[in-house]
């Protein structure tokens, strides 16, 4: 008879964990414990494995606050890990070992968080399925927005225009290792005067990070003679490019600078044959609940909406 057995994560796993998600069919660096554990003195670890037969099957990135368990909160994204062989029938058993452990934990409330859809191109709704017909609810669903990079860009003729402009002003668009300039002089200065916050990253970590994944984490920024006046700094995944923070200064707005960097950046990665670039969220604590400027930039820059799912399910 199988048996399944449902374990907290805990550093003798390390490796185990991480040679998994380097096989995953929907996994991406984010899940690397190298990645995970930058920002551990924030979060209680509660993240599991799933063996069958001590044959390791599934694993969920998580963390615990109180009673309550999340896909995540450090991390972008999160949700259920499995290989691309593990039918639908077993990842359905494996969701009940890992509701069953949270009742035997005394855990009362799980919210997951799923990698959205276009990651992967075989998709990954099955455990949002099974979750919903054990009773979770769709919390709340924000929009994300992304270009599928597979089909014509669909640029708006205002951008298109200004770039063309721009291409005759000479800016140099530069991949740099050093993320001093970008953090420094226009990420964080631009942030805290336009939203009095700062980075997720501070400059040390995302350094940190670039050094355990320097194929995958990337800094483009725009000069103007010799003067950095725009950058993004992307995530890089298997089929999607993430830009996980974009930012100009305001002689960089005046070139439009941003615009140029992202719509080189979009030919760029079409060109390598990546599926699609994601520029993130547009939600806003407003009545409308988003930002209606942030939405229609993303969307003249072609842009079309992708649903972020956010789930919730009582321990019972």
């Amino acid at each position: 008879m199988t048996k399944y057995t449902v374990k907290k994560y805990n550093s003798s796993n390390f490796a185990l964990w991480n040679d998994f998600v380097a096989e995953a069919k929907n996994a991406t660096f984010l899940f690397h414990r190298d990645f995970m554990e930058y920002h551990s003195d924030r979060f209680e670890d509660f993240s599991l494995l799933v063996f069958e037969d001590e044959k390791l099957r599934a694993i969920l990135p998580a963390n615990k606050r109180e009673n309550a368990v999340y896909s995540h909160q450090g991390l972008t994204y999160g949700g259920l890990v499995f290989l691309s062989k593990l039918k639908a029938e077993k990842a359905e058993v494996i969701l009940d070992e890992i509701l069953l452990f949270f009742k035997e934990n005394k855990i009362e409330t799980f919210y997951y968080k799923p990698i959205p859809d276009f990651y992967f191109s075989e998709g990954n709704a099955v455990i949002d399925f099974f979750l919903l017909k054990r009773g979770a609810v769709l919390e709340r669903k924000e929009m994300n927005l992304a270009v599928n990079l597979t089909i014509p860009l669909k640029i708006s003729k205002s951008k298109m225009k200004h770039f063309r402009r721009i291409e005759n002003l000479v800016l140099d668009i530069v991949e740099e290792e050093n993320f001093d300039p970008f953090w420094k002089k226009i990420l964080e200065p631009r942030l805290l005067e336009k939203f009095d916050t700062k980075p997720v990253h501070s400059k040390e970590e995302i350094t940190l990070l670039k050094t355990k994944f320097p194929l995958s984490i990337k800094q483009f920024s725009a000069y103007k003679d010799d003067e950095i006046i725009a950058g993004i700094t992307i995530f890089e995944t298997k089929n999607v490019i993430k830009s996980q923070y974009g930012a100009t200064s305001k002689k960089g707005e005046e070139f439009r600078a941003l615009d140029f960097l992202f719509i080189n950046l979009l030919h760029k990665y079409k060109r390598k044959g990546k599926q699609f670039f994601d520029m993130g969220i547009v939600d806003e604590e407003n009545d409308s609940g988003y930002n209606h400027g942030l939405l229609t930039q993303k969307q003249e820059l072609g842009c079309s909406v992708y649903s972020q799912d956010f789930y919730k399910i009582e321990i019972k």
